[in-house]
């Protein structure tokens, strides 16, 4: 009998791609509970430059548990230290990571949306294949399908740099001209809670597709940078 092939494995990631997925991960990890944390100060969201406990709230929301923040005491000036520490690694990791995309081609290469997989036969048949847990294309397992790369390009150019914008917006000391574009202090904070959910979101929806995708395989390639194709796509 034959012997069965080996397994065909492709180089997916780079090594600053990879660095960047996992301090990024760190931040976004202690930033959501240590804003959680911030938001028990007062947990109520208003519209506009001003906002306080006889003002009308367009969101009041219970205070979060203490297993879902950081500290899990109560503790405003705690939060603050890890949230503006971990805010520094986010931004100024994004940048280098968008910096060193653009010299090694990575979003041109990977991340460009191209017009034919907006056609809606494509959209369709990409829809069809994340139902039946096939995230990849047999003749190109390296590649993003478009629902990869819109959601990445997404949270890369929009999510993140809103997040950091308004989280400049609502510090302290910070440009007041940055806080009107979001039409005032309590809306830039408004803006912030909501792409923090967003966030949230992102982020549970990822790990799920990690595990449906097949998590040994999908964490290994983040970590050395090669994926093992699956064998129903080479088979």
């Amino acid at each position: 009998m034959d012997a069965p092939p080996e397994p065909r494995t492709v180089y997916r990631h780079r090594l600053f791609t990879r660095l960047w997925h996992w301090i990024n991960a760190l931040a976004i990890l202690i930033l959501i509970p240590s804003g959680l944390m911030i938001f028990n100060a007062h947990p109520r969201l208003y519209w506009g430059h001003y906002g306080a406990n006889f003002d009308h709230a367009w969101l009041e929301l219970p205070r979060f548990p203490g297993w879902a923040t950081i500290p899990s005491h109560y503790s405003l000036a705690g939060a603050r230290h890890w949230h503006l520490f971990f805010a520094l690694v986010l931004g100024f990791g994004l940048l280098a990571y968008m910096i060193a995309s653009l010299i090694n081609r990575h979003f041109q290469r990977d991340l460009r949306i191209r017009r034919a997989e907006l056609a809606p036969s494509h959209l369709a048949a990409d829809l069809r294949a994340h139902l039946a847990l096939r995230f990849h294309d047999p003749a190109k397992p390296g590649a993003y399908n478009i629902f990869q790369k819109a959601s990445y390009a997404g949270v890369i150019f929009v999510l993140l740099p809103l997040l950091i914008a308004s989280g400049l917006a609502i510090s302290p000391g910070m440009w007041p001209w940055l806080a009107d574009l979001f039409g005032g202090r309590q809306s830039a904070r408004s803006v912030h809670f909501i792409a923090m959910a967003c966030m949230t979101l992102f982020v549970v929806i990822h790990l799920t597709l990690v595990i449906l995708a097949g998590p040994i395989n999908e964490v290994r390639s983040m970590i050395t940078g090669w994926w093992r194709v699956p064998e129903e796509d080479h088979s």
